[in-house]
């Protein structure tokens, strides 16, 4: 009987089309755009990615990790002091211009690493050695910072070269992988001594203290001492993470956008596999009551069209994340624009998906439970 009913559903091919394609395009737009947000998402926490440690101290204002407020210098020394904490190393984090061959100027995100230890250094080097970054002038650049200071040069930039950081000269030691910044800015590491020589002088020059628990001490309640002893703001990498997230939430339309098209899609799938798989159960109502006037019972029917209304939900969910993963392959490569793709998600939208043929599929059984055996003799 099952093969019967898949035999139905092939026997029409254009409905059969359209609700094949009606799923897999909700399926494409609600992972798709899903995808695309939580890169976004991933986007505004670069800083915790790019610059890892448990603990980020920075002031009693600052809600997430793109506004920071300068410090005091003499903060790093008082957030060593407090007991628990095993170390606690300076950062310097700024928005610099940079020259290119042709004239024109693009900003970076300039980071000032612990001289010494080196504390918040690039995550992957793929070029150079991390240590040349001590000597003077010297700057270690992302891919995407090769990549926009190369305008106008005749080949790509590389080790050895030099391009003007601030109206000062800037020697490149390294090329590293950084996750891309949220407003696109690309990263340059250099030492905090260097780095303030790159930026304009001001009052306050410290960004914020990366320390870590001393041993026996939780991520946790280390920052609560923190807090507890020095009166400034100290977050765990996943409290900021969480944070920095809910700042965006709060102060952006960037969630209700992605929502807003996540939801169309749900509605556009529910809409047309609920109107088609309707309409395909009505044309063959006659069909469905010669067999129920043949001994089939309800429940048969009805798992015959879910049968049918889940084989179309699998074709339709399998095509459509396809489609979405070699989109992503593709952005990727590109690094524009953001992609994350995390198992949770095409999780979720199968589930969603199975839920829309589930819909699809009451609404024939209503139909055909109600439908009465002697309609095969009408006319």
């Amino acid at each position: 009987m099952y093969h019967l009913a898949l035999k139905m559903l092939l026997g029409d091919r254009a409905k059969y089309a359209m609700l094949v394609g009606g799923l897999t395009f909700a399926t494409m737009l609600m992972t798709q755009q899903s995808a695309v947000f939580f890169g976004l998402l991933k986007w505004t926490t670069s800083h915790l990615s790019n610059m890892r440690a448990k603990i980020w101290v920075v002031d009693r204002n600052v809600q997430q990790a793109n506004e920071l407020k300068a410090l005091r210098d003499t903060d790093v020394n008082r957030v060593r002091s407090v007991t628990g904490v095993a170390w606690a190393m300076p950062i310097y984090v700024t928005i610099q211009s940079a020259k290119l061959a042709d004239g024109n100027f693009k900003p970076i995100m300039l980071v000032g690493l612990d001289n010494t230890t080196l504390v918040g250094r690039p995550p992957i080097m793929l070029r150079g050695q991390l240590e040349d970054v001590r000597l003077p002038n010297s700057i270690i650049l992302d891919e995407l910072g090769i990549q926009r200071l190369s305008v106008g040069r005749a080949k790509p930039l590389g080790l050895g070269d030099t391009f003007e950081l601030n109206d000062k000269e800037a020697r490149i030691v390294g090329i590293c992988r950084a996750d891309r910044h949220f407003f696109g800015y690309p990263y340059a590491y250099s030492t905090y001594t260097q780095a303030l020589q790159f930026a304009p002088k001001q009052r306050k020059m410290l960004s914020l203290v990366l320390a870590e628990p001393a041993p026996g001490w939780t991520a946790e309640a280390a920052a609560k001492q923190i807090q507890l002893e020095t009166g400034m703001k100290a977050y765990t990498e996943d409290e900021l993470f969480w944070s920095t997230i809910r700042w965006y939430f709060r102060n952006t339309g960037i969630p209700v956008a992605f929502v807003s098209i996540i939801v169309l899609g749900f509605i556009v799938g529910t809409t047309i596999s609920g109107q088609t798989f309707y309409a395909f159960v009505h044309e063959n109502l006659r069909h469905l009551g010669a067999l129920k006037a043949m001994g089939a019972s309800n429940s048969l029917l009805a798992r015959m069209l879910l049968v049918q209304s889940f084989t179309v939900g699998f074709l339709g969910y399998g095509i459509g994340v396809l489609l979405v993963t070699l989109f992503g392959q593709v952005v990727l490569a590109r690094g524009d624009p953001p992609f994350m793709l995390p198992w949770q998600l095409p999780a979720a939208t199968f589930a969603i998906v199975m839920g829309i043929c589930a819909f699809s599929a009451l609404l024939g059984i209503v139909k055909v439970w109600k439908v009465e055996p002697a309609i095969v003799f009408r006319g």
